[in-house]
């Protein structure tokens, strides 16, 4: 699920697409993004091709399935269901960027909700009422300061700060708010749990690779 196409949120994507497959994944893959998500990977299996033939008819035994990737371009709303999770996209404002989406997962146990990419956004408080997990991007308010304009007016737009985020956070009352895509900008982890505790007393951790949230 790709919230939206930015290249830091994408350059892995050959990398997912090519390695479960030389690994031994034998189906093809199903990615759910916004429009432009079937360009970007017709490209990229293209910009590969010579990588998938080698694999494919030389020595190695490759199948035939795994490279291959079913890209379904989404709307706002339910977008994915089966009998152990659906999954619902709603729009978020990432600036100028055309489409960036945020994304609700619903269990039978659990609600968590993913903004992707977004400045304060009432659709994230809206889809995160509740929820058991809120995982949220956000930036150091007290680095923000020392920018100069034009990036203070870009990331404005485009992010959201440790007070905005107490502020939908405070609306939403997850049960537990995971902060990700982080600009430190200098800060510690302590630094920005402290910045957010200022005006949000509810549970706060800060996500890293391969964190474990229940």
């Amino acid at each position: 699920f790709l919230t939206h196409l930015h290249s830091d949120h994408t350059v892995g994507y050959p990398d997912l697409i090519l390695t479960p497959w030389v690994m031994g994944r034998d189906e093809p893959l199903q990615v759910y993004g916004p429009e432009g998500v079937l360009n970007m990977t017709n490209h990229v299996l293209e910009a590969y091709q010579d990588d998938i033939k080698y694999r494919l008819y030389g020595l190695e035994p490759a199948n035939n399935q795994g490279w291959q990737v079913n890209a379904h371009e989404i709307r706002a709303g339910m977008i994915y269901q089966d009998n152990n999770i659906s999954v619902e996209a709603f729009l978020v404002n990432h600036g100028s960027w055309p489409t960036a989406y945020g994304f609700r997962f619903t269990t039978p146990d659990k609600v968590i909700v993913i903004s992707g990419d977004t400045a304060p956004s009432e659709n994230v408080a809206t889809y995160s009422n509740n929820a058991d997990i809120l995982i949220h991007e956000v930036y150091y308010q007290k680095g923000f300061e020392q920018k100069d304009e034009v990036w203070k007016a870009y990331h404005a737009e485009h992010h959201t700060s440790t007070y905005e985020l107490a502020e939908i956070a405070n609306k939403a009352k997850p049960g537990l708010l995971v902060l990700y895509h982080i600009l430190f900008w200098g800060a510690t982890e302590a630094d920005l749990l402290n910045e957010i505790s200022e005006k949000y007393d509810g549970e706060v951790a800060v996500g890293t690779d391969l964190a474990v949230f229940e």
